[in-house]
C-alpha cells in the first residue's frame, strides 16, 4: 500500500514538473495590437442639427444630412 502511495506522489510531482516546464518556454512572437483609430471629423445635419461622422453623412444640395428623409425634406423647401 505504501508503494502505491509513493508511486501516486511521484506521478503528481512529475505532472506538476512537466506542466511547469512547458510554461517556462518563451512565448511565441505576437504581433502588437493595432492602434485605435483616430478621431473622425464630424458634420452637422442641415435639417435637424445632429452631429455625425463624415463617413455616415449623406451629401445633398444644402449640405450634409443624417438621413435620406431629412435630405428630401430640406431639398423640398
Amino acid at each position: 500500500m505504501k508503494y502505491l502511495l509513493l508511486l501516486l506522489v511521484l506521478a503528481v510531482l512529475a505532472l506538476l514538473w512537466g506542466a511547469r516546464r512547458g510554461r517556462s518556454r518563451e512565448p511565441e512572437a505576437r504581433t502588437p495590437p493595432a492602434p485605435p483609430a483616430g478621431p473622425q471629423a464630424m458634420l452637422r445635419c442641415a435639417e435637424c442639427g445632429m452631429h455625425l461622422p463624415v463617413d455616415e453623412a449623406l451629401p445633398g444640395k444644402g449640405g450634409a444630412f443624417c438621413s435620406a428623409a431629412h435630405r428630401a425634406s430640406f431639398e423640398a423647401r
